[in-house]
């Protein structure tokens, strides 16, 4: 495939940024280590993947379908920092100067937004590389479409196309979607079957199906 597209979850890596690199602050005492994680990231993905084509994608603040759907999605969450918020905007504007695509919609999380993106651009033959330390974008890994996986800080990744995903976990990709149904998943405050972890949904759905 000759074009290239990484698309990065800005959400997920101005986050990991933050709480992985130490405190810093620029002269006017504005909180930059998030800031400069994500650009060390974002130049570093640049360099190992030489991508003709890049989008960063965002989260907003409004309800999505979701919390419409069910009440007490993400409920619970903290909230996040003030001296982490006052960080992205600052991102944007670092994105805008370099020509980088920002995606952000109401109503939507930046997770849809990468899947739409993901499966859109291989229906039209370029290779996509998602970039995002949220392992539920792992159920859109293909033959085409590789997921960047941040696991320590901000600099180490594990790639996982289709053939890589089954081989570590024993289901497909899709079918990690049925995975997170029977376990469920805290972080968005989603229940899963009473009694049934992350080891046991695995062995249910590649045994069964």
């Amino acid at each position: 495939m000759e074009n290239t597209l990484i698309i990065i979850d800005g959400n997920s890596i101005i986050n990991r940024a933050f709480y992985a690199l130490p405190d810093m602050s620029n002269s006017e005492g504005l909180k930059t280590n998030a800031i400069f994680g994500f650009v060390r990231m974002m130049f570093k993905i640049i360099e190992d993947y030489q991508p003709t084509h890049m989008s960063v994608a965002f989260d907003k603040k409004s309800p999505t379908f979701r919390h419409k759907q069910y009440a007490d999605y993400k409920a619970g969450r903290k909230k996040m920092p003030p001296e982490l918020g006052e960080q992205f905007p600052l991102v944007k504007e670092v994105l805008n100067l370099l020509a980088v695509n920002i995606y952000e919609i109401d109503g939507f999380e930046a997770d849809d937004i990468i899947g739409t993106l993901a499966q859109f651009a291989e229906k039209n033959g370029i290779e996509v590389f998602i970039v995002t330390g949220d392992r539920d974008a792992l159920q859109l890994a293909s033959d085409n479409i590789k997921v960047v996986i941040t696991k320590k800080g901000v600099t180490e990744t594990a790639v996982y196309n289709k053939e890589a995903f089954i081989e570590e976990f024993g289901v497909t990709p899709t079918q990690y979607i049925d995975v997170k149904g029977l376990m469920g998943d805290k972080s968005d405050n989603i229940p899963g079957v009473p009694g049934v972890g992350e080891k046991t949904a695995f062995k249910l759905i590649s045994t069964y199906g």
